[in-house]
């Protein structure tokens, strides 16, 4: 009787714990959620949230609002997020840039430490493209130039990652390329199709219909599956640098230290709105694969870009801002 008496008290902590969390995730959100998009109205970020919080309001009995507070590259926006109190009604939206500051600048914030990863919404790939009479056609021909040109085969770069994936391929490749920088693709591909810059890593969105209508020249994706869009492209892995990813995506972040219960409820009812076919199409739209991620796998993938891009920029030389 004494063991099952003390049996008892030790499981009451833990009953007690399990029913605390039940009830704090069943009573959040206890007031309107916030989700920040650090980044301008339009965007791949800005419509997936839009979308989300228009089907999370009746779903949380709350007004989910999106808000765009932008500058510094997304780390203004983002540091409003991490200085907010870990109740959940403070979250971000935010893109590859999140990983990619981190290597690249001096933030007021840790990347790591300071947020919570709730889930990974999409996945965007990269595509290799240069005019359709560059001489290059394949990842082999484009990597024997780079290696009997050293430093002079251009790529277009626009910031970020589409900067860093092009210094990543240089780097794969043994050899030097140099930037030619743009302030956006709009700006970039002009100079790509008349020749004045040769090649250019750029997202699958921007370049679809440029491909499809023979103004560039698809080389190769960068995802690690070949993408149903455009099924006859190699991957840049299957081409020629095996283990060669790179992608913008997005995710749901919050403030570090939020109490698991509702990290799984963010991270829940977000992904189960990736599974309505009208969410589904509308991302595929955006040619944005949708993923869905709990809060660990999510937290590790975060991990693992911010140190993917961070061994990119050392070996390319690029001093952090």
């Amino acid at each position: 009787m004494e063991s099952i008496t003390r049996r008892a008290a030790l499981a009451a902590p833990l009953a007690l714990a399990a029913l605390s969390g039940a009830r704090a995730q069943a009573a959040w959100p206890s007031a309107s959620v916030r989700i920040i998009v650090p980044y301008s109205p339009g965007g791949a970020s800005d419509i997936a949230a839009r979308l989300l919080g228009e089907r999370l309001t009746p779903l949380w009995g709350q007004s989910v609002v999106v808000e765009n507070r932008t500058g510094a590259n997304g780390i203004i926006g983002t540091d409003v997020v991490a200085k907010a109190a870990p109740d959940g009604l403070n979250l971000a939206f935010v893109s590859v840039n999140h990983a990619v500051n981190a290597a690249l600048y001096t933030t007021p914030f840790d990347t790591l430490k300071d947020f919570s990863v709730l889930t990974q919404i999409y996945s965007v790939p990269l595509v290799l493209v240069a005019a359709p009479d560059f001489q290059a056609n394949t990842v082999a021909e484009l990597m024997q130039m780079v290696k009997a040109k050293p430093g002079e085969i251009t790529f277009a770069g626009t910031g970020g990652a589409v900067h860093l994936a092009a210094e990543m391929f240089a780097h794969r490749a043994g050899a030097a390329m140099t930037q030619v920088p743009y302030r956006g693709s709009t700006a970039a591909h002009p100079d790509l199709m008349a020749r004045r810059v040769d090649v250019m890593f750029d997202t699958l969105p921007a370049v679809l219909g440029h491909v499809q209508g023979g103004k560039l020249k698809a080389i190769a994706i960068t995802s690690a599956e070949r993408s149903p869009v455009l099924p006859n492209l190699p991957t840049v892995a299957e081409a020629g640098l095996p283990g060669f990813e790179a992608a913008t995506w997005g995710a749901i972040i919050g403030p570090a230290r939020l109490p698991p219960a509702i990290a799984a409820k963010i991270s829940a009812d977000a992904n189960a709105q990736l599974q309505v076919p009208a969410m589904r199409e509308r991302l595929l739209a955006l040619g944005a694969t949708p993923v869905g991620t709990n809060p660990e796998t999510a937290q590790t993938f975060v991990r693992e870009e911010v140190a993917k891009w961070q061994a990119v920029v050392t070996q390319a030389g690029i001093q952090k801002q």
